[in-house]
């Protein structure tokens, strides 16, 4: 066989050999299996953000934990339970609800019971809050507003209420009969200040509501304008009362520094030309006499 014929067996068999198809006509590789289910097609779109929930937690403060370990915090949650009760109480019972070592801790037990609002009875062992009031009804209660009224002031219902809770319903029932007079809040309508009604509404002191008819011929006189006015006080040899004018304040002079100057000196004016001395006075401003 000769060289060319060689040649030619040799690149049909590397034709034979060579693959023409293209890459894109080959099926893809297999995907390696792994654990993660298959992704549906519909989370192919972003899903919307969830938002998170509000909150009201303050995180630069530090959160209620209890009565804490602190003693002086452990009397005040004592003392304010105490407040909140109108029963005395045992020391146990105390330190069951507040959570707080009153009866096992001697320098807690000495603070509480020194306490100025703390009233301990050694015969039953019972323990109750000393309020600025001590009443528990009505009548005590008026007999507590004229004893304060008396003094020159009245109470504040505030202070009433932590002594009795049912006190601000006392004092509307004593307003309807005229015992006591209220001061309310602007905003609200709530109870404020209450004083004692020392002059009752009667026929013969007086104080009743005025009659309707009074009422409104009172409510139905007009105001006459500014000029009926002016001419019915001077048909009565009668003058408007004027005004106070105000006293005309005087000038305030600032003071200025060295830099700024004070007031401006009046300089010296020379006198140059010496030679009319004595026929004019150069010291003197002439005005030239109209034409």
């Amino acid at each position: 066989m000769s060289k060319l014929a060689q040649d030619a067996a040799a690149f049909k068999a590397t034709l034979k050999r060579q693959d023409y198809t293209s890459w894109h006509s080959q099926p893809p590789p297999p995907a390696p299996q792994t654990s993660v289910s298959p992704v549906p097609e519909s989370s192919s779109q972003p899903s919307p953000k969830k938002k998170r929930p509000k909150t009201n937690i303050v995180y630069s403060q530090p959160a209620d934990t209890g009565t804490g370990i602190n003693v002086n915090t452990q009397l005040v949650y004592a003392v304010n339970h105490l407040k909140s009760t109108q029963n005395p109480m045992r020391l146990q019972d105390i330190a069951i609800v507040t959570n707080t070592p009153l009866d096992t801790d001697p320098v807690l037990l000495e603070k509480f019971r020194a306490h100025d609002r703390v009233v301990w009875d050694p015969k039953t062992d019972l323990y109750s809050y000393k309020h600025e009031f001590n009443f528990r009804n009505k009548a005590s209660l008026l007999t507590e507003i004229q004893r304060q009224t008396r003094k020159g002031g009245g109470i504040s219902v505030r202070a009433l209420k932590e002594s009795w809770k049912e006190a601000p319903q006392a004092i509307e029932e004593l307003e309807e009969e005229g015992e006591v007079l209220v001061t309310r809040t602007a905003k609200d309508g709530q109870l404020r200040m209450v004083f004692w009604n020392e002059i009752k509404p009667t026929e013969e002191s007086g104080g009743l509501p005025v009659e309707k008819e009074f009422h409104d011929l009172w409510h139905s006189l007009t105001v006459p304008n500014d000029v009926d006015l002016l001419r019915q006080l001077a048909s009565e040899g009668l003058q408007v009362t004027n005004a106070e004018a105000p006293a005309p304040k005087a000038p305030v002079t600032k003071k200025k520094g060295k830099r700024g100057g004070g007031a401006p000196r009046q300089r010296q004016v020379r006198i140059t030309n010496t030679h009319m001395k004595g026929e004019i006075d150069l010291s003197r401003d002439y005005i030239a006499p109209p034409k």
